[in-house]
């Protein structure tokens, strides 16, 4: 199971540096870092480390499995995204 980024995110990015497999766009050099409402973790690339989740001062990174009822939706956001990005590459 992947993490998940909900709506507290403040895009502080602390977990973009942190990240060891860089699953967490957009990152603070891409250009649409500044349009985004929120980062996002790719669930296909996320190896459920657990470095985003700690690092998190706004408490927005959850395990998919833990993800509350509130956010649910979120978790088909961060899947739209790279699919998103995918299509455009």
């Amino acid at each position: 199971m992947a993490f998940v980024i909900a709506q507290p995110c403040t895009k502080d990015a602390d977990c973009v540096e942190l990240c060891p497999v860089d699953c967490i766009h957009p990152r603070r050099d891409e250009p649409d870092f500044h349009k985004a409402k929120a980062l996002h973790i790719d669930p296909n690339v996320c190896i459920h480390c657990g470095s985003c989740f700690r690092v998190c001062g706004a408490k927005a990174v959850f395990p998919q499995e833990a993800l509350p009822r509130k956010w649910s939706r979120h978790a088909k956001r961060n899947e739209d995204y790279f699919q998103l990005a995918a299509r455009s590459a």
